[in-house]
């Protein structure tokens, strides 16, 4: 695994992608194509009967039980909505599960008014996480980590950023449930992830949505796998973005006073971290 600035260092950044209120720029890597993983995602592994995850015993809000069961290694991604058993939750952290090994992996609760068996076992959701809400829980067990070494998030601030999103987007869930915005709005985010395409040889994507931006970086083939799911993430804050002032096509520039478009603004982002 290489540090993470000769990693950025040497990406490549194609032409962007616009829909709406929301612009994809596809990252590859100066290097040849290389095969498929020598891991499976959470979603094929659990398809395959190769993996489970389960609820801890009776039930506990931050913690999850991950069982692999596959000769390879298993992906689970953080953001990843894992639906059904008491509760649907987040995960907090993107893990690498090593094989035949099962532990208990850190998550957040996005669905505060449930708390009885739906299922014996979680299934995985079509999205992870909004982008926004991904980026604040984040921070939130980063903080955790370096203050006492759990991988906790605040679970009283995700279930308010969900409740404020779900009360902007016009969503009522009896469970207060996150995965009941993205059903809310299927149809206008389905418009969304027809509407970009993953290349080939892509290993990531930044994406801008009026002055606020973000990236994701893998391996190609993962890329390619979960590149829907993402782009259901990012749809869901552009739709929400789409009501406020910011979304007026322009990023202004505090330093300068001056204004430009979104595409530049992100382009100059990403070569600054570079």
């Amino acid at each position: 695994m290489k540090p993470l600035p000769e990693e950025l260092a040497g990406l490549q950044i194609a032409s962007p992608q616009q829909f709406r209120n929301l612009t994809l720029f596809s990252l590859s890597r100066n290097e040849p194509v290389p095969g498929a993983p020598d891991y499976l995602l959470a979603d094929e592994a659990m398809e395959r009967g190769l993996a489970r995850i389960t609820e801890v015993d009776g039930g506990s809000v931050p913690e999850l039980r991950f069982e692999n069961h596959s000769d390879q290694p298993i992906l689970l991604l953080d953001g990843e909505e894992l639906v059904g058993a008491k509760q649907n939750r987040v995960l907090n952290l993107t893990i690498l599960l090593a094989a035949k090994q099962t532990t208990l992996i850190p998550v957040s609760c996005v669905e505060a008014g449930r708390w009885h068996m739906d299922s014996a076992e979680f299934r995985p959701a079509s999205h992870v996480m909004y982008s926004r809400g991904r980026a604040a829980r984040v921070t939130q067990v980063s903080a955790s980590m370096r203050m006492s070494g759990s991988r906790r998030s605040d679970q009283s601030a995700v279930w308010e950023d969900i409740a404020a999103k779900s009360a902007r987007m016009n969503t009522d869930s009896p469970t207060q449930a996150m995965s009941a915005v993205f059903e809310r709005h299927a149809i206008s985010v389905e418009e969304y992830v027809r509407a970009f395409a993953c290349g080939g040889n892509q290993c990531g994507v930044a994406f801008a949505i009026g002055t606020e931006f973000g990236l994701d970086l893998f391996d190609p083939a993962t890329m390619r796998s979960l590149f829907a799911k993402l782009v259901r993430s990012y749809a869901l804050d552009a739709m929400d973005l789409a009501k406020t002032p910011a979304d007026d096509g322009s990023v202004e520039l505090s330093a300068t006073g001056a204004e430009a478009s979104p595409t530049q603004e992100m382009s100059d982002a990403v070569a600054l971290v570079r």
